[in-house]
């Protein structure tokens, strides 16, 4: 039997409207399990949480900055949304440190405002979204945002937001510590985020084994 990775796709909803109609739509949504929904330039996309093989990278992630989120805050990879108003985005991190205040109001999303960084780890598909229209948001709002590019097997780190977007960046491969700024301020083992390429070939082949 051959066991298949479902491959990332981002699927643009025919529902267009404004910003407040399109962010009730989304909280009423009945996503298939593994998948969630976003506000993207004025669409609703759906697109799976995040895929198996970047599992350990995630959790590696989230080990390290527990230690070092500032006071009050909580850093999780639940399916969370964040909405940004302002700029007509609502997204849901693949990984989220955020006041947990933000959570105690009634709801289905929480305050973008909130949140003291956000990590995303691209797939073909959303790397895109995650290296403009996310990064364009965050950049204006969140103090410190990580891309995990698993394609080219790098990471970087941007912060200091301003209404243009970040003034600040800097990114090292997989393997080589970062330091992530404040309000963490500690250096990031980036070790245990690489992925095999073996591991890589069998994603784009669609293939994760076979059992005989």
């Amino acid at each position: 039997m051959t066991a298949m990775i479902e491959r990332p796709e981002f699927t643009a909803g025919p529902v267009s409207g404004d910003f407040e109609e399109l962010l009730r739509i989304v909280e009423e949504l009945e996503t298939p399990d593994g998948h969630k929904a976003e506000v993207v330039r004025g669409k609703i996309v759906v697109s799976p949480w995040w895929e198996p093989r970047h599992l350990r990278a995630m959790r590696a992630l989230r080990r390290q900055l527990e230690p070092h989120a500032p006071e009050g805050h909580d850093v999780d990879v639940a399916p969370v949304l964040f909405a940004f108003p302002e700029s007509g985005r609502a997204f849901g991190p693949d990984l989220h440190v955020a006041d947990e205040t933000a959570f105690e109001a009634k709801g289905r999303h929480a305050d973008g405002t909130a949140l003291s960084l956000v990590a995303e780890l691209t797939s073909e598909s959303s790397k895109d979204v995650d290296w403009l229209d996310k990064l364009d948001t965050y950049g204006r709002v969140v103090p410190v945002y990580l891309v995990l590019d698993m394609q080219a097997q790098e990471i970087s780190a941007f912060w200091d937001p301003s209404p243009k977007g970040y003034r600040s960046r800097t990114n090292v491969p997989f393997g080589r510590p970062l330091h992530v700024p404040a309000p963490f301020d500690f250096e990031l083992d980036t070790s245990g985020f690489v992925t095999p390429p073996e591991a890589e070939t069998e994603a784009e082949n669609g293939e994760a084994g076979v059992d005989q």
